[in-house]
């Protein structure tokens, strides 16, 4: 792989982990005047409409080739309506900081996946540690001690599962992608997530009356944090995370998912003013570290 496009993965990556760190923040200001579904059905509809756009201005033809739309459109709901509706749902029960602390399963299980569908791919020693490591980071970023003793805690079991299933459809989602998508279509990342996320709209939209049926209070704030969780973070976004999947495997872009909370983190002290304790700078370097022992750039076939 070139050294040029290593760095443009690995800025890709960083950028998917700030776009998707802020979705916590973006969630906070949108579900005010909005419910769980709808910004689960809307961020994706918006993610669409940018791609579909994208597309059109860049004059990119779309594929042809009915397997791939189908391929797509089942990665699509995987990384698309079932884990955000979960995760949606999950948010009303959970604190914060126990949700960023299970969505940190996502590597893991696509490891797992991963190992199973896609022998070649599977990882090395040094790959499976950085993922632990990883884990324990997001855990120490957001305060393990202090979350498991919060009363919610006890209370919201059905809630933490329905989180497990949203990382669990991740899994399956990203090792799916690289089993039957990936090295085997001639098109760049630009149109594959293009395809996975217009399919995953018609997903949502076909579930839409079931979960995003209600009243809306549409204010300013409200309609700005969903134009930055759709257009960018589940639109521009995801082609990021395409190339990354393409050229580092699905394993190490799952790792995004341990960034996000130190994202956060970060967010809501430059944002709301939130204090910073010395353990959440420790964790951030644990994370760091265990991402960068999870890479191994994909060989395609």
């Amino acid at each position: 792989m070139p050294p040029t496009r290593g760095y443009v993965t690995a800025l890709m990556f960083a950028a998917t982990a700030l776009t998707w760190g802020s979705s916590y923040l973006m969630m906070k200001y949108a579900l005010v005047g909005i419910s769980a579904g709808q910004v689960a059905v809307g961020r994706i509809l918006l993610g669409a409409l940018t791609l579909i756009a994208i597309m059109t201005i860049t004059r990119r033809p779309w594929p042809r080739s009915r397997a791939l739309w189908g391929h797509l459109t089942v990665v699509g709901i995987f990384q698309g309506i079932v884990p955000f509706s979960l995760f949606a749902w999950a948010g009303h029960y959970l604190p914060t900081g126990l949700s960023a602390i299970l969505n940190g399963a996502t590597p893991m299980f696509t490891a797992l996946f991963t190992a199973i569908a896609v022998p070649a791919a599977a990882l090395r020693g040094r790959q499976w540690f950085g993922i632990g490591l990883g884990a324990i980071g997001v855990m120490i970023v957001m305060g393990l001690w202090g979350v498991i003793t919060d009363p919610a805690f006890g209370d919201s079991l059905v809630a933490q599962l329905a989180v497990i299933g949203a990382t669990i459809s991740y899994g399956v989602g990203f090792t799916y992608l690289r089993r039957m998508v990936t090295g085997r279509y001639r098109c760049d990342a630009v149109t594959l997530a293009s395809v996975q996320v217009t399919m995953g709209a018609v997903a949502a939209l076909a579930v839409s009356p079931v979960i995003a049926w209600g009243p809306m209070n549409l204010t300013p704030s409200v309609v700005a944090s969903m134009l930055v969780l759709g257009c960018i973070g589940t639109g521009v976004a995801f082609t990021w995370n395409m190339r990354v999947v393409m050229t580092w495997g699905p394993v190490a872009a799952s790792t995004v998912t341990y960034l996000q909370p130190v994202v956060g983190v970060g967010l809501g002290m430059l944002v709301l003013g939130e204090t910073f304790a010395w353990y959440q700078g420790l964790g951030a370097v644990v994370v760091i570290a265990g991402v960068f022992l999870t890479q191994r750039p994909v060989r395609v076939r």
